[in-house]
């Protein structure tokens, strides 16, 4: 089975000093750092993900270095960047096209945001057919408020990747 590492949205205002700073993100890029060895060593195709926000947000304009992916996982000349401008990396994108055509049925996922744009293509993905591993320690979140209670990015975490667990993807 042909398969691909999605690397979602690890940019530069995910990052200390960023715009929109995750948390623990160097750990999530470290462990991102490993997979994309890996896949190289393998063979295996490695796509980057990049969300540019369409509007003039907080974070993700584009043209800033808020925006670019991470110098420190930089992609090659002969990965694949795939720019997207919502949450779900096949929505209005041609990331399904662009695996339908390198044959590949099994995805390597990791990135930022866990409860957002990682959430949503994994979920995404299942629609499309494809065979999902879920890398946890290569993602990050944040704390997220609701009706004034903070909830820990660890608790954060957690959940969204035991709701993916099992029916949206396998988790290692």
């Amino acid at each position: 089975m042909k398969e691909a590492l999605i690397i979602i949205d690890v940019q530069n205002d995910y990052f200390e000093g960023g715009a929109c700073e995750l948390h623990n993100p160097r750990a999530a890029e470290a462990r991102i750092a490993e997979l994309i060895s890996e896949s190289r060593k393998l063979g295996r195709h490695i796509i980057y993900i990049r969300h540019i926000n369409p509007d003039d947000e907080s974070f993700f304009n584009e043209g800033t270095y808020g925006c670019e992916i991470s110098d420190r996982i930089k992609p090659l000349p002969d990965d694949i960047v795939i720019n997207k401008y919502c949450p779900n990396s096949f929505l209005g994108t041609e990331l399904n096209d662009c695996l339908r055509n390198l044959g590949v049925e099994k995805l390597i996922v990791c990135g930022m945001m866990t409860h957002m744009c990682v959430d949503t293509t994994v979920r995404a993905a299942m629609d499309h057919g494809y065979d999902v591993t879920l890398v946890a320690d290569a993602c990050a979140t944040m704390d997220l408020e609701i009706n004034g209670e903070i909830i820990p990015a660890e608790t954060v975490q957690k959940t969204y990747i035991a709701s993916l667990a099992g029916i949206f993807a396998t988790i290692v």
